[in-house]
């Protein structure tokens, strides 16, 4: 596991580190899977989908078999990395472009 998921998975609660380690081991599930698989209670697993989600690190789908259902998987660091970096190059050129402001107005 690479840092930056152990970062965002630090302030969770223990019940979504376990669904979080459950989808990036097994693959996808809905929501019933992951109450099986980890036996917690629908209303916890519902709950640490949730939370996982917000922070990026679970995305959820269709159930190809039937449309009324979610599918939950976890993001690849990948592709929580790649939808970073445009932000992450936008403000360090706001901020390169910054000092050379200063210093043109001196």
């Amino acid at each position: 596991m690479d840092e930056g998921t152990r970062e965002l998975l630090e302030p969770l609660p223990p019940s979504a580190k376990l669904v979080y380690y459950v989808l990036d081991a097994e693959g996808r599930f809905d929501q019933t899977g992951l109450a099986e698989e980890t036996r917690l209670s629908t209303r916890t697993v519902r709950f640490a989908v949730e939370k996982l989600t917000e922070v990026g690190l679970v995305e959820e789908g269709l159930c190809p078999r039937d449309a009324r259902r979610s599918v939950y998987q976890a993001v690849p660091p990948a592709e929580r990395d790649g939808v970073d970096e445009p932000e992450a190059t936008a403000e360090s050129a706001s901020e390169a472009d910054a000092p050379a402001a200063a210093v043109a107005e001196d």
